[in-house]
């Protein structure tokens, strides 16, 4: 069955309500991941839309309504999820935590709990994602949902703004 019965995901309403889908996790992450789009895609196709509706209520009670607030929360997202050694939910979370006002150095932080709960894969996951956000420049329309997304460092976009990157001269990872 694909979409267009109302009620189901489909009909003339399914893009306005995918639209405010999307808006949830702007709201949460700066951007809506491929993933995101993806089932979407699909939810709209086979009018399944009421269980990714269903779902991103869930997920906006427990990530943007948390007692945590939304930047413990998405630290603690970014932990946990290299800890499972899930490197694209991690990287999301990571730039979602940069987006909700944490800093380079609390992902780093995390990184480091990572090592000591979860061993140096975790560890090093972790610090391979810091060091793309603050060193890869963000691709054009892309709307940050890419993994070269800007990184907000001092409010600001466009990576990291330091006077020297964290990698060398010029960003290079020379003598990183």
């Amino acid at each position: 069955m694909t979409g267009g019965v109302a009620g189901t995901g489909g009909g003339t309403d399914g893009g306005a309500r995918a639209e405010a889908l999307r808006e949830r996790y702007r709201e949460t992450l700066g951007a809506v991941p491929p993933a995101v789009e993806d089932r979407l895609r699909v939810a709209l196709a086979f009018g399944r839309l009421p269980t990714e509706e269903a779902f991103t209520a869930l997920r906006h009670v427990v990530l943007a309504d948390s007692p945590l607030g939304g930047r413990v929360q998405q630290l603690v997202h970014f932990g946990q999820l290299l800890a499972l050694g899930r490197a694209e939910p991690a990287r999301i979370h990571a730039r979602g935590a940069l987006h909700a006002g944490a800093s380079p150095a609390e992902l780093i932080g995390v990184a480091e709990t990572a090592l000591i709960t979860s061993g140096t894969p975790a560890y090093a996951l972790g610090l391979e994602i810091v060091v793309e956000l603050l060193s890869d420049p963000p691709t054009p329309g892309t709307g940050g949902a890419d993994r070269r997304s800007p990184c907000r460092v001092g409010g600001q976009a466009g990576g990291w703004q330091g006077p020297v990157s964290p990698l060398g001269q010029e960003g290079s990872r020379e003598g990183a």
